[in-house]
């Protein structure tokens, strides 16, 4: 075993004696005291659906979620509170804390950390200045994460967006929801939920610039020497389902794959939500359509919460009545499909483990295969 492979292993066994503090009373008796957020009944990792639905769909989504976006009403879900990496689908928490903030037709000029994210990127140029309208939209029409790393130095950087996400979410009560940074990339105690995300996306589709972009199919970017290119949603079931109104898909190879969506039909808004999928728009169509057949004909398990009255939208004008996030939230072991917080005092070391055995696998990925496949990027989308 080579150097790296030793830190790796180290790295390991640091993060197992961690996870071995885990026990009946590190899940915290404080934490089940607490009610869970929209109903008890979406505390279950197993598939719950109200009674009158017809019958649930065979899907490979760990977790998932069925809600009416009108209602709130809950129809069906899998392990909703479980917490998994969100990959690009965070994109719609970023747009949705930026938004209040943001003035769409100011101009940004990227810098080199911008167009130089790994991931996925629509392809911004330095010496090309974009109205911020255009980086929310290409954020969330094609997910590039240049564009996201753009649109949070121009609401005043990455620790002001962070800082925004992390509130909004708490505003929101999407309080599985952890943010690290503003494009969904892997990182170390970033997480969400299936129930979080559906959250999010029904407070998005209420913001008009946020409900236009996340719809558009196709649209142009402006490029060097005055020219354009052209841009396509990844959201393939925008032109595959009927009364589909898009939202925003992910993947990354740790997360798999991970969706939020939305359909209008009869009068109805399904909202349909997918964490670590191993097919998407399969999924996301059988449970689309099973929504659609359960409106009005089965009692709901749970229901999507209203945000926090009264609290700020913008939370740079007033940080004074914002609690800021703790600078390492609890990190969740998963175990079976389950999820429990590590106690408060080695989640801070948890963290920094995870970060090192990231740093140090990333490392031996880009040492082995560089001599072959020099450009290779991990895929994010």
């Amino acid at each position: 075993m080579g150097p790296t492979g030793g830190r790796l292993r180290a790295a390991a066994v640091a993060l197992a004696a961690v996870a071995a503090c885990l026990g009946p009373a590190a899940s915290g008796a404080a934490a089940d005291a607490k009610p869970v957020v929209g109903g008890a009944a979406l505390a279950s990792p197993r598939i719950v659906a109200g009674r009158g639905a017809p019958p649930v769909p065979r899907v490979s989504a760990t977790a998932w979620l069925v809600a009416d976006a009108d209602t709130g009403e809950v129809l069906g879900a899998r392990d909703a509170h479980g917490r998994y990496l969100p990959a690009s689908t965070l994109k719609t928490l970023t747009a949705v804390a930026l938004l209040p903030g943001l003035d769409l037709r100011k101009q940004y000029t990227p810098t080199f950390e911008d167009v130089n994210i790994e991931g996925s990127r629509v392809g911004l140029v330095q010496s090309v200045r974009y109205p911020v309208g255009k980086l929310l939209e290409a954020m969330l029409v094609v997910s590039g994460n240049d564009a996201a790393n753009a649109l949070a130095n121009a609401y005043g950087g990455l620790p002001d967006t962070v800082y925004a996400m992390n509130t909004t979410a708490q505003r929101l009560q999407a309080h599985d929801t952890t943010a690290r940074n503003p494009s969904g990339l892997d990182a170390p105690g970033q997480v969400t939920s299936a129930y979080d995300l559906a959250l999010i996306a029904r407070a998005g589709l209420r913001m008009p610039a946020f409900a236009k972009y996340v719809g558009t199919l196709r649209d142009r970017v402006p490029a060097p020497g005055g020219r354009q290119f052209e841009i396509y949603n990844h959201n393939k079931l925008l032109t595959q389902y009927q009364g589909n109104i898009g939202v925003k898909t992910g993947y990354t190879i740790a997360a798999r794959h991970t969706y939020v969506g939305a359909a209008r039909r009869n009068g109805h808004t399904v909202v349909v939500t997918l964490l670590k999928a191993e097919t998407m728009y399969p999924d996301a169509t059988a449970l689309l359509d099973w929504g659609f057949a359960a409106i009005g004909r089965t009692v709901p398990v749970g229901r999507l919460v209203d945000p926090v009255p009264d609290a700020p939208k913008d939370v740079r004008a007033d940080r004074s009545r914002v609690a800021a996030p703790a600078a390492a939230a609890p990190v969740i072991a998963r175990v079976e499909g389950r999820s429990r917080s590590l106690p408060a005092v080695p989640a801070a070391g948890a963290v920094a483990g995870l970060g090192g055995l990231y740093v140090l696998r990333r490392r031996a990925v880009r040492r082995r295969y560089s001599a072959h496949a020099p450009k290779l990027r991990l895929p994010v989308r």
